[in-house]
């Protein structure tokens, strides 16, 4: 895992620092540590499909959704760029089959400047390309809010930068020969914001939703 210590240099390389624009970029509080811990202690799969996310990805019962599949959960609720960055290398030694990813959307709520989200999904790429360089990566888009009902904790989410890092992700998805998957196509209402009768919250999908989003994967025939 990546210490705190080398987050600055990190930074640096994004061309942002510390005194010209302070990054929040901590990651490792008691629920992270907690759910790495059960992840340690989950039965090693072959060929594992991985959903690797935040809460939006750690609420998903990818499993019961997919039966008979070797699916991982590997979600953690408040995680961001960097957080997947620490924990990425223990996901890549096992040699999935496919890693879906969608992170970003607690970077942008702690006002993370965009470039740098953008730098940690390349870093991001060159850890399992360096890795496991026969996983398939999905990079998946980081869905919009819906800010007539958007809880406070994330107003400063906007759809404006929502859609500044996915049309980045699409970018780094053909530089690295990846697949780039818009959600939006799914769960986005005619104006881009995030459908009402998808959310509790502006923000997260009702657990309802999961199975839509694994058929619209399906329909993309990336599962």
């Amino acid at each position: 895992m990546i210490k705190k210590a080398t987050m600055a240099a990190l930074l640096l390389a994004t061309g942002f620092t510390a005194g010209a624009q302070a990054v929040d970029s901590t990651y490792d509080n008691n629920h992270y540590k907690e759910r790495l811990a059960l992840f340690a202690k989950m039965p090693k799969q072959k060929k594992a499909i991985v959903f690797l996310g935040n809460s939006i990805t750690e609420a998903g019962k990818w499993n019961e959704i997919l039966p008979g599949q070797p699916v991982q959960n590997r979600g953690i609720s408040g995680d961001n760029s960097f957080g997947v960055i620490a924990r990425l290398p223990e996901i890549v030694a096992q040699k999935p089959s496919k890693i879906f990813l969608m992170i970003g959307v607690n970077d942008l709520k702690r006002e993370v400047p965009v470039p740098v989200i953008i730098n940690n999904y390349r870093r991001i790429a060159g850890i399992i390309k360096q890795g496991s360089p026969k996983t398939k990566v999905v990079l998946q888009s980081v869905l919009p809010v819906n800010d007539t009902i958007l809880i406070e904790a994330f107003k400063k989410v906007t759809n404006a930068n929502v859609t500044l890092l996915n049309n980045a992700l699409e970018q780094i998805a053909r530089e690295n020969g990846y697949t780039y998957v818009n959600l939006h196509e799914a769960f986005a209402d005619e104006k881009g914001q995030l459908k009402r009768r998808e959310t509790p919250d502006g923000l997260h999908l009702k657990v309802s939703s999961y199975p839509q989003w694994v058929e619209f994967l399906r329909s993309k025939k990336l599962l």
